[in-house]
């Protein structure tokens, strides 16, 4: 058992917890970018709570059925929060429909180094050029084993040690560890902050690597529930790489993709000072980006599986677009940074509302009705 959690007096209404959670926000701010995330997962491992209850909001029109899981929401947590897998319980009772740990190497390895990341505080945007700083995986299943919270969906996010020379070998032997305890497990081939990590979105690399990760995902006969594999991929690529992915993604039985990681390119409008620092781009200045990718990746998937949209969502409006153009599922991450844990009930209750002034009966119901519309924009 965790420590109990730690509360601050007199803070009994919605209005002074939202109070408490802006001013604790302002000061994590206060301190380099790095710094206030490592307080942050201190805080939340100490019982340092920004919320004196659970921020959860279940709404039937919103709760699905994907890849056979059952998720109570579609708000999820990116993968790169909890690198570790060190609070996954604390960050359940801020109300996602699941937790993508991670990313996760075979071996502990230090990342680039610091500084690495930067806040674009005016686009609500960071970079990073973290490099899959992790304990390495043996370490993160030892965290997430002991977590109490089974009814939020944990995903685990998979890479490979930067100094890596079987890459293959081992997101195999990673797939293998994670299995035991994931609800479903994540490849990670598109960070552009570990060298040639991205070459395996081309067709021949990914169908080498995929396949024989998908046989062992589904070896055991004897499971009721085959455990579901996703791909993550980035937003950079060509209209054809999208396509050819997808081709090769479905046809090796990969059970969804995520549509993107953070970007390399940088809209002309940043105006920043760390604009041009070297790494991936994620916050708002990613969305439409990420977004037409999603709706392209969503086309050429056919429904024949599942496409979590991430990028650049930071209210219900733009998780709503995010569904219409393909998302049966959503992640956040930069948003929470700026915004705070109560996010993910405010896009729940809002996408609630915008599928009533749509009419529609359940969220299952809008994925991809702006596809086409989406896929075609010149962002």
């Amino acid at each position: 058992m965790g420590p109990a959690p730690i509360y601050f007096p007199n803070l009994k209404t919605n209005r002074m917890n939202n109070l408490r959670q802006r001013l604790s926000l302002i000061l994590l701010r206060l301190f380099p970018a790095e710094t206030s995330h490592n307080l942050t997962i201190k805080m939340l491992k100490l019982g340092i709570s920004l919320s004196k209850t659970s921020i959860h909001t279940e709404l039937p029109e919103t709760a699905s059925k994907i890849f056979n899981l059952s998720f109570s929401n579609p708000i999820g947590l990116a993968a790169g929060f909890d690198k570790d897998g060190e609070v996954f319980d604390q960050l359940a009772s801020f109300g996602p429909g699941f937790i993508e740990a991670g990313t996760l190497t075979l071996r502990s390895q230090p990342g680039n180094p610091r500084p690495r990341v930067f806040r674009l505080k005016k686009h609500n945007a960071v970079i990073n050029r973290y490099g899959f700083n992790n304990k390495g995986i043996i370490k993160g299943l030892d965290h997430l084993a002991k977590r109490r919270n089974n009814s939020v969906m944990l995903g685990i996010n998979i890479g490979i040690n930067k100094d890596t020379e079987t890459p293959i070998e081992d997101y195999l032997e990673c797939l293998t560890k994670a299995k035991k305890i994931a609800d479903y497990v994540t490849v990670n081939i598109s960070s552009p902050n570990t060298p040639g990590l991205r070459s395996f979105q081309q067709a021949e690399k990914l169908e080498e690597l995929l396949n024989p990760l998908v046989r062992f995902a589904l070896s055991d006969k004897d499971e009721a529930q085959p455990l579901p594999l996703l791909l993550k991929i980035a937003p950079d690529l060509a209209d054809k790489d999208i396509n050819d992915i997808v081709e090769v993604a479905v046809s090796s039985g990969i059970s969804g993709i995520i549509v993107s990681n953070t970007t390399v390119s940088r809209p002309p409008d940043l105006a920043d000072i760390n604009k041009n620092e070297v790494g991936g781009l994620s916050g708002a200045p990613l969305f439409e980006l990420s977004t037409k990718k999603l709706a392209q990746t969503f086309l050429a998937a056919k429904k024949r599986i599942p496409i979590i949209g991430v990028g650049g969502i930071e209210n219900s409006e733009t998780a709503y677009a995010k569904i219409k153009a393909g998302a049966s599922l959503l992640q956040l991450y930069t948003a929470l940074t700026y915004k705070g844990p109560q996010l993910f009930s405010e896009i729940n209750k809002g996408l609630s509302k915008s599928l009533k002034n749509d009419n529609l009966k359940h969220i299952s119901e809008a994925v991809g009705i702006d596809a086409e519309s989406w896929a075609s924009k010149d962002v």
